[in-house]
């Protein structure tokens, strides 16, 4: 359901001058909500903490300073300072401690701060957060353990606060802050036991009303002084109104949509709270409005656009050593366009068109963009896609609903919930509204576990032993030695990896409660419960298994070099582990080359791969997390793969040690899959797809010349149809040519 129209629709002159303002300003850190937040605990020692966290939240709504700029038709913001980070407390703020000084001197992602700033921050703010924090308290239970395990086990959500998470952004469309206050009123009156939760949500809700009026305000006061006050009287009348009534146009919509996220990230120091299926909620008021005619197509894009701008002035303020690895403030808003409705009918609508022409103007990081593809998806909807994907943002992602629907109620979601599924942050389907998330638990290092196997479980790269004594590759006489001794590895990490996890989970319910999320998270109203605790409808735990290409390139190498031909000696190789295959690069150069590697369609090697992945995934269904959920598996690193191939010796592969794992996930490693984008496809296809209900990442390049020719789109259109074929999860199109890629590594 294209208009003709939207493919001709050019960016109006409003939305270049709000990108060229937001870019030009100076990036600062923001003290001001780390103030309030601190003197609303000094005032408030003795209250439950969800009552804490509910005050805390409202005053700052009430006290933050605001601000309007020129030509914005979508206002707010968490500070007055487009793209200000905001300094942490609850979760731990121990890296800030040590550096508020070093901000405007970092490398990368840095930030100006007040010296005025760092001193407060330093005298009045860190002081009373030491030892009251998460990372605190999780650093003194298991701080030793978690840095023990840590060269094979990466434990997560240690020092923020709840992300990954959709809300019931529909909910608070239906609702608005004002209604859900209501209803949080009335089971507060039937339920006197959970009287602190009902409460805590109410005072959540009222700040958001304070909030939204507070801008109404503001702009009526503007508009007294500005020469042509039309567009701020408009956004006093919006604003005024949804702080008492939910929207019924599609700009109320949208706006109210925008003061949900920011005030969800008033509090929140994490990323991936993603508003989901904006083309499927939105777009009764979108039809409304182009029926009564009082929008144009053109009109709903430029506030689409807008809407994408405010989603890049949200950014997180994280240690020096955060942008080495997630550079460029990922603060993962995951926007899904496509796919299928309730009843499975397919979903596409004119809006999906008007976000993806919003996606080709503008060209930046935030919203992740996200298309869902199906077996009937459109021919002309699958066009557009391949057309934006070629602009070169990465975006929008691919998706196939043919595959994550069944992964998800492989995990007992029911077929309407998955149906209406989207995804949390870059890659991880999640139900909309009724799970919190939770997506990254923790990541395991399948491929230090084979280092560890080889080595009777000592690490080669510091000679401490850390894993089972399971013997070296030279007491492992046969290859089925050499798969038991990996699974032993795994196995003696695993237990301890979930008690850690559940650990965590425990602190964020003690201290983290979230009274605001829990109000638009379903059925945590009904249940009486924090989202923290187990109040959601579902409450799925995700673990990472990375990375899947050297584990079954290092197993293929070992079957066919060592045990299957006997062309290369055990003790030749386990010498040339150790070392590094320092005096043994043609050993080394064996190992690379003379076996089979995964991504080139060759079963036996796919199916270790396989083999392992799912072997990690039956281990985890074996386990319930403490909000009673399951866990399941990824297949995505992200950028981890640089920080967890730091922590590896050389492995069989030929990978010396220290080397960066296979990028981001499931592809096999950079240079090893000769066949070309089938045999990746064929290889990929047989990780089965319930493997992948916690998130799978695939990247492919292409070259910009592909899609100079409609025969050219035609065939990238082809490509998407034989992704949906195959089952595979997700994919993510890069496009770039050589020069841009050389540009980009010298950093002009």
């Amino acid at each position: 359901m294209n208009n003709p129209e939207i493919d001709t629709l050019e960016q109006r002159g409003r939305i270049t001058r709000l990108k060229e303002a937001m870019f030009t300003e100076e990036r600062i850190a923001s003290i001001e909500q780390a103030r309030i937040v601190t003197a609303a605990y000094n005032t408030h020692p003795s209250l439950p903490r969800n009552l804490q966290r509910a005050v805390a939240l409202y005053e700052s709504l009430k006290c933050i300073d605001i601000s309007i700029t020129p030509d914005e038709l979508i206002v707010g913001n968490k500070t007055p300072n487009v793209r200000a980070g905001v300094m942490p407390t609850e979760p731990g703020p121990r890296w800030a401690d040590k550096e508020p000084e070093a901000l405007p001197l970092w490398t990368q992602d840095k930030f100006g701060i007040k010296q005025r700033d760092a001193k407060e921050l330093r005298r009045d703010i860190f002081p009373f957060w030491k030892g009251k924090t998460l990372e605190d308290k999780l650093d003194d239970v298991i701080g030793a353990e978690m840095a023990a395990l840590g060269k094979i086990v990466r434990i997560n959500q240690t020092d923020h606060s709840q992300g990954r998470i959709l809300p019931n952004t529909a909910k608070w469309l239906k609702f608005g802050p004002a209604g859900l206050r209501e209803i949080a009123f009335e089971k507060e009156e039937a339920s006197s036991d959970k009287s602190d939760f009902y409460e805590g949500v109410a005072i959540s809700l009222d700040g958001a009303c304070v909030f939204m009026k507070r801008y109404a305000d503001l702009a009526q006061e503007m508009a007294g002084a500005a020469d042509d006050p039309g567009e701020l009287l408009e956004i006093a009348r919006i604003c005024d109104k949804l702080s008492c009534q939910p929207p019924e146009t599609f700009r109320e919509a949208v706006q109210s949509v925008w003061f949900l996220y920011v005030i969800l990230h008033m509090r929140t120091h994490a990323s991936s709270l993603s508003p989901g299926r904006i083309d499927q909620y939105l777009y009764p008021y979108y039809l409304g409005d182009i029926r009564e005619g009082r929008l144009t197509a053109a009109g709903a894009l430029e506030l689409v656009e807008c809407l994408f701008l405010k989603f890049n002035q949200i950014v997180c303020v994280k240690s020096s050593s955060n942008p080495r690895h997630f550079a460029g403030f990922p603060i993962g808003f995951n926007i899904a366009v496509g796919g299928q409705d309730y009843s499975g009918s397919d979903a596409v609508n004119e809006l999906s068109y008007l976000i993806l022409k919003a996606q080709e103007h503008l060209l930046l990081p935030q919203p992740n963009l996200s298309a869902r593809l199906h077996d009937r998806s459109p021919e002309g909807f699958l066009t557009r896609c391949a057309q934006v994907i070629s602009k070169g943002s990465g975006m929008p992602l691919v998706f196939n609903d043919e595959a994550v629907i069944p992964a998800l109620m492989s995990m007992g979601v029911s077929p309407v919930d998955a149906r209406n599924y989207a995804i949390a942050g870059c890659v991880e389907p999640t139900t909309l509204g009724n799970n919190p998330g939770w997506s990254d638990a923790a990541i395991f290092n399948t491929v230090k576990a084979l280092e560890l196997a080889l080595n009777d479980g000592r690490c080669t790269l510091t000679g401490k032993q850390l894993g089972a004594r399971t013997g070296t590759l030279m007491d492992h006489k046969t290859f089925e030695d050499v798969e038991r001794a990996l699974e032993s590895q795994i196995d003696f990490f695993f237990d301890r990896m979930i008690h850690y996890s559940e650990i965590v989970d425990k602190a964020h319910a003690e201290l983290l409660p979230s009274p605001f999320l829990s109000s638009v998270v379903d059925d945590c109203m009904g249940r009486g419960m924090d989202v923290a605790s187990g109040g959601a409808f579902y409450n799925l735990s995700g673990i990472q298994a990375i990375q899947c290409a050297n584990t079954a390139d290092s197993l293929a190498a070992l079957k066919t070099l060592v045990y299957d031909e006997k062309s290369v000696g055990r003790a030749d190789l386990f010498n040339a582990l150790l070392s590094d295959y320092k005096g043994a690069e043609p050993l080394r150069l064996t190992m690379l080359n003379k076996a089979p590697k995964y991504g080139n369609d060759v079963r036996w090697v796919d199916d270790l791969a396989y083999k392992f992945t799912a072997m990690f995934n039956e281990k985890l269904t074996r386990y319930k997390n403490v909000r009673g959920g399951l866990y399941h598996m990824g297949l995505y690193s992200m950028s981890a793969h640089v920080s967890m191939g730091a922590n590896v010796g050389a492995t069989p592969d030929g990978r010396r040690a220290g080397q960066p794992l296979a990028d981001v996930g499931l592809p096999p490693v950079y240079g090893r899959d000769a066949g070309g984008t089938a045999s990746d496809f064929g290889s990929l296809a047989r990780i089965k797809s319930e493997l992948g209900s916690n998130g799978v990442l695939l990247k492919m390049q292409f070259l910009p010349q592909l899609f100079s020719t409609d025969a050219g789109v035609g065939k990238f259109v082809s490509l998407l149809r034989a992704f949906v074929d195959l089952r595979i999860i997700h994919a993510q199109f890069n496009v770039a040519s050589r020069d841009e890629l050389l540009v980009a590594q010298t950093g002009m």
